[in-house]
């Protein structure tokens, strides 16, 4: 199998040139504005201590030093990135029904659909605080172009019909969804160091292709993962009826497969259907064609930085792209 593994110790390691930096962005995220609720203080809290990689502000500090930005300034990006983050979590979380993510209780699971929703619009309004911190009209501009293609990408999602998603249709939805915000990392980054116009194209090409790398990988360890380490039952993306990148280079090599006919029948809500065709995506060579076109992607991310001046920022980006389609967790 193409996917291989790699230890949480040299995710540590690629996150150390800007370790400093992510230490100071923890302690914005974590800060009580004067007169905010305790049960938003509380909910932040348990939000960021649920996990996560913080590979998107990692994104934003290592573009931004790439290009000697100010480091205040690209501290509020990180900071303004996986808030947004996060905040889009709270809301998807409760639109997919989802009681656990990375093993951990969501808000949802708790508390009514109002206070969590409330919750979530906080944090959007938190994210663009720290984004505003960052005085650049250009980085805000981006932060609310960023929002409304997750949102658009939402209703997309929501309204569209799942058994006759085409790989057109799936490359649309993880661009709304992962990579348009390592695009804001990345892109935002850049024009924080005053970059050039040609830099902060590469950047956002940068972006773009690791995020889809990153939700494609996402999307295959939905079916080989390790159940304790995602964090969900694997195969949860089809049984909740969502056709991922995997799912479709099934359906494709395996028109006569009865469970891909059942699916594409109506019988998506079939359980029985939906866990035999799991059983064979996992075993199928859907799974490394899936990761050849992450591998792709990502030789495309490091592609679009073969100007960027050669330092220990640029070698680090390109670590973590390559780290996006070995990981396993």
């Amino acid at each position: 199998m193409l996917l291989d593994s790699i230890s949480l110790s040299t995710n540590d390691e690629l996150l150390s040139l800007v370790r400093e930096q992510l230490t100071a962005m923890e302690g914005r995220l974590r800060e009580s504005l004067n007169g905010q609720h305790q049960s938003l203080t509380a909910a932040t809290e348990h939000l960021l201590d649920s996990g996560g990689k913080r590979v998107r502000p990692a994104v934003a500090l290592l573009s931004s030093g790439l290009f000697a930005a100010d480091v205040d300034h690209a501290v509020s990006l990180a900071a303004a990135v996986e808030m947004l983050h996060t905040a889009t979590l709270v809301h998807d979380d409760l639109i997919d029904g989802a009681l656990l993510r990375r093993g951990i209780p969501t808000l949802n699971s708790n508390w009514s659909p109002d206070a969590t929703v409330l919750t979530g619009d906080y944090l959007f309004a938190r994210a663009a605080s720290f984004a505003a911190q960052t005085e650049s009209v250009h980085v805000m501009n981006l932060f609310a172009k960023t929002l409304m293609i997750i949102v658009n990408g939402e209703m997309r999602q929501k309204f569209a019909d799942e058994t006759t998603l085409s790989r057109e249709g799936y490359f649309q939805r993880i661009h709304a969804k992962t990579a348009s915000m390592f695009a804001l990392a990345a892109e935002a980054g850049a024009v924080l160091g005053a970059a050039s116009e040609a830099a902060i194209t590469g950047m956002r090409r940068y972006g773009i292709k690791t995020g889809m790398a990153f939700q494609i990988v996402d999307d295959v360890l939905d079916f080989i993962g390790n159940t304790d380490r995602i964090g969900k039952p694997v195969g949860s993306d089809l049984q909740r009826g969502l056709l991922t990148l995997p799912a479709l280079h099934y359906i494709e090599a395996n028109p006569d497969d009865p469970d891909v006919a059942a699916l594409l029948n109506g019988h998506q809500s079939d359980r029985q259907v939906r866990a035999q065709l799991v059983q064979s995506i996992r075993t199928s060579d859907a799974i490394d064609a899936s990761i050849a076109t992450a591998r792709d992607y990502v030789a495309t991310a490091k592609s679009a930085l073969s100007a960027a001046t050669v330092g220990k920022h640029l070698h680090t980006l390109h670590a973590i792209a390559d780290y996006v389609v070995e990981r396993e967790f």
